[in-house]
């Protein structure tokens, strides 16, 4: 049986920063993937299996955290062009995460989504609808997240 918030689940959540350095200098703070820590308010720690650098297949364990609720993710790199694309799927909920890169006048446009076409797992309906507040509001606190996630990465890339 399909939960009622599964038609709640937004297929897709972007969002998008221009930062003024060059792509290959963005590309090595996205592409290594550990640092995601540094930058997202919801991540702890990105564990690689297999060491750096990240290739296509690589498997993570990531380590996630919401107020005093802490719960673990794995997840396998499913789409990895060099300084153009990194993504990542999540085996718990079956969304996939990526950064891509775009070159602009002035250096480099950054897109973060998270992809989930087919919604998400059942398994994580429920513990979204239990102890996330819901569909609508976990999904806002993943938008300000990325939000958060761009304008930092932007802040490190800008660095001089």
């Amino acid at each position: 049986m399909t939960s009622p918030s599964a038609d709640l689940v937004e297929p897709l959540i972007e969002q998008t920063i221009d930062v003024e350095a060059p792509v290959s200098r963005v590309w090595a703070l996205v592409s290594d993937l550990p640092r995601l820590a540094e930058w997202s308010p919801q991540v702890v720690r990105t564990h690689l299996r297999g060491g750096r650098p990240v290739r296509l297949g690589t498997r993570m364990i990531n380590l996630n955290r919401r107020g005093l609720l802490v719960w673990p993710t794995q997840a396998k790199v499913v789409r990895l062009e060099p300084e153009r694309v990194v993504a990542f799927k999540i085996r718990e909920n079956q969304s996939t995460w990526s950064f891509t890169l775009e070159p602009t006048a002035s250096g480099t446009r950054i897109v973060q989504r998270r992809e989930a076409p087919d919604g998400i797992s059942a398994l994580s309906l429920r513990l979204t609808d239990r102890v996330l507040g819901g569909q609508r509001t976990f999904q806002d606190e993943l938008r300000e997240g990325m939000r958060q996630t761009l304008t930092r990465i932007k802040a490190e890339a800008e660095r001089p």
